[in-house]
């Protein structure tokens, strides 16, 4: 029987939306509804308590929609809280952020991984158990990127202003040899671009974990039985703590390519 509830697709802001355009490329029969706090967006200098519970609110709102599945589109929510929404939803699939580290230490050449990423997503135990794991005999350099989500909550990740801002956050990480840089929240790819500008010259790969994370909701839509109809012409909704400003800006920038 296809089951024709949406997927949640939860985030701190507008960063979730490069793994919404993820899971809609590669489900395209699935509806989507999409929650961007915004409210109380940045998360990645709060408290592991209070992002915990911004996240138990989020999970929870998708769960009253209706959702069959949730993405918890957060690094941040992801490392805080992940375990404990598992445990209190556990009737629901919910997919997390897994910090890249894996695939970059794979696949370098230079023996050095630069990871981006908020600070408490890097102060996470997920992050330190995947990169003890994978990172033995590599050199980890981690920097926080600061301002980075202020840029794409702002519409400014074209700007002169990111390139500058990603330009220094990454200087260190190329001079040390850095071959792959993971991006460790998901607003970083919406600056692609201007790391792409930053790094002009430098022979260095971006990781973006999102398509990653869309073939782990298909493969758990497929263990649970909970793919749509095939054909079936998606629904897409857009939903926020925030005002209705910021739910139709959500809505924009889910379209922008």
């Amino acid at each position: 029987m296809a089951d024709n509830r949406p997927i949640g697709i939860y985030d701190s802001g507008m960063g979730g939306l490069t793994v919404w355009r993820e899971v809609r490329r590669a489900l395209p029969a699935e509806s989507l509804v999409y929650l961007g706090d915004g409210k109380n967006c940045p998360y990645g200098s709060r408290p592991r308590a209070e992002v915990g519970r911004l996240a138990d609110e989020a999970v929870g709102r998708l769960s009253a929609l209706g959702c069959k599945l949730v993405v918890v589109a957060c690094n941040t929510a992801t490392a805080a809280a992940i375990d404990a929404l598992r445990s209190k939803y556990a009737d629901l699939p919910i997919v997390g952020m897994e910090p890249a580290v894996k695939p970059a230490c794979l696949t370098t050449r230079s023996r050095v991984v630069g990871v981006l990423a908020t600070e408490r997503s890097l102060d996470g135990d997920l992050f330190r158990r995947t990169a003890a794991r994978y990172g033995r005999d590599i050199e980890v350099l981690t920097v926080p990127g600061r301002g980075f989500v202020e840029l794409v909550e702002n519409d400014r990740e074209h700007t002169p202003e990111a390139v500058a801002c990603v330009g220094a956050a990454i200087r260190g990480m190329l001079e040390r040899g850095a071959d792959r840089i993971v991006l460790g929240c998901t607003h970083y790819p919406f600056l692609l671009d201007a790391l792409r500008k930053a790094a002009a010259g430098c022979d260095v790969t971006f990781v973006d974990p999102s398509p990653a994370v869309a073939r782990r909701v298909a493969e758990l839509l497929d263990r649970f039985g909970l793919r749509a109809e095939a054909g079936r012409v998606p629904h897409y909704a857009f939903e926020t703590f925030a005002d209705e400003a910021y739910r139709l800006r959500l809505e924009r920038k889910a379209w922008q390519e």
